[in-house]
């Protein structure tokens, strides 16, 4: 078991911090692992972490520590990811793609031009008898829906869950990439179709999550295997205080949502890290799209490390000391890695995967046949059918998410349909009034005339 390896980037004073308190910070470094945050009353709280990189530090030194281990994991079929946390202009975009994912001097290129590179010159320099290829994918999570970057139609990609994949955005578009002028070249067209938005604190804040999904498929012919190594870097929007962006309309809707993802995201990590040793505990993944994609990274087998990024500025203690706090948090979270392979075998590979699904759900149906009716489970069961709904059974707790996840989802199905059907009944029933009242009209008409032929015949 290891740990999640967690940094913290100090970027540097910005125009406005510089205009407003001058060269003042809130920080004071001890050394390359500790430093001491005052907060908005002057008291001191003390931090360690794995890495502290200080104004002026290099990109350079963040990825060498940061992420190049995890780049040669995932050339070694080792899960990574690579997560930039923090509030709204602190730095975490800058971080990730650098001043342009494109067009940009060396020195300033950002985690993404660098795991590209990192990847390329790995392969180059492998003297394994082995055929790589690597894949991209480009998602964002906005307004609660996943988006591909790549292709705009496929707004609202479906989270699915497999056995020898782990967490899969299904249908997301995947694009071979072959050289690092190509990845930058797709990198670029993904970005330019990102959801940003001006505020107050930042020109071009960010407005979604965005996650950058490279798959590394290692052929091993001898063996007649495919060993893959998923290596995903999330650049996370920040987090906001509406009175400091001056967000309203759709900024502050979007900022509403953006807040209570990376609130569910805070109570996966508590969840994670204040668990009673030997007694399971409900870990919330299931509360939004962010912390269902991030299960892997977060508690599967993945090496997983966090930039928190901050601004050193006194205006901007409190955000920062949050952001710090939900980083010693994380620091504790364990991580299990394994070796992601499987059989290269055209007649057994489908056959493995569906017995699998099969499997998967017999058992929550099993679960759940304990308190529901056999019609209601006959009908739940449909509904895996439908949503292809993939998860890992060993756990009670995953078989307690999924039952109310798929529960719930129906419970809003049902008041859905009886909300439409009371409505239908209450129209029903003022017709049923009117119709009656006419009725009562025409026979009351009827018998009048009755009356009045008969008088007719005695005369």
């Amino acid at each position: 078991m290891s740990t999640m390896k967690v940094c913290v980037l100090f970027r540097p004073l910005n125009p406005k911090e510089l205009s407003e308190f001058g060269d003042a910070v809130s920080v004071q470094g001890i050394n390359s692992e500790s430093f001491i945050v005052k907060d908005e009353k002057e008291q001191e709280f003390d931090f360690t972490f794995d890495r502290v990189f200080y104004q002026g530090s290099e990109q350079a030194d963040i990825y060498e520590f940061l992420a190049l281990p995890i780049v040669q994991g995932a050339l070694d079929a080792i899960n990574g990811t690579i997560i930039t946390y923090g509030q709204t202009g602190a730095g975490k975009t800058y971080s990730m793609e650098g001043p342009s994912i494109v067009d940009c001097e060396s020195k300033k290129k950002g985690l993404l031009q660098r795991v590209v590179d990192g990847l390329f010159e790995a392969i180059t320099n492998s003297e394994k008898p082995s055929k790589y290829t690597i894949k991209l994918s480009m998602v964002e999570i906005y307004m609660e829906k996943v988006r591909d970057l790549f292709d705009s139609s496929k707004d609202n990609i479906q989270i699915k869950e497999s056995k020898v994949h782990g967490i899969v955005l299904n249908g997301a578009t995947e694009v071979a990439i072959s050289n690092f002028a190509e990845a930058l070249q797709s990198l670029s067209s993904g970005i330019a179709n990102r959801a940003v938005g001006e505020t107050q604190m930042n020109m071009s804040s960010s407005r979604s999550h965005c996650l950058y999904i490279f798959t590394v498929h290692q052929d091993l012919t001898k063996d007649k295997r495919t060993k893959f190594g998923k290596l995903i870097l999330v650049d996370l929007a920040g987090s906001e205080k509406v009175e400091k962006t001056g967000a309203e309309g759709k900024i502050l809707e979007e900022a509403k949502t953006i807040n209570q993802s990376l609130t569910a995201l805070g109570k996966v990590i508590n969840a994670m890290t204040s668990s009673t040793p030997g007694k399971p505990t409900h870990i919330p993944y299931r509360d939004s799209k962010l912390t269902r994609i991030l299960q892997d990274a977060l508690g599967g087998c993945s090496q997983t490390a966090l930039l928190c990024c901050c601004s050193p500025s006194p205006s901007n203690s409190s955000e920062s000391l949050s952001t710090l706090r939900f980083g010693a948090r994380a620091k504790h979270v364990k991580a299990s890695v394994h070796v992601s392979c499987k059989e290269d075998l055209d007649n057994t590979k489908d056959a493995t995967v569906y017995t699998y699904v099969d499997e998967s759900r017999e058992r929550i149906l099993a679960k759940l046949r304990e308190r529901m009716t056999a019609d209601d489970v006959q009908l739940l069961e449909k509904l895996f059918v439908l949503e292809g709904i993939f998860f890992d059974p060993n756990s009670i707790d995953e078989i307690e998410a999924t039952y109310e996840d798929v529960t719930s989802r129906t419970i809003s199905s049902l008041h859905k349909a009886v909300e439409e059907l009371s409505t239908g009944v209450e129209k029903l029933k003022k017709e049923n009034v009117a119709l009656k009242a006419s009725l009562k009209v025409s026979e009351e008409f009827y018998q009048h005339q009755l009356e009045r032929r008969s008088l007719c015949f005695i005369l």
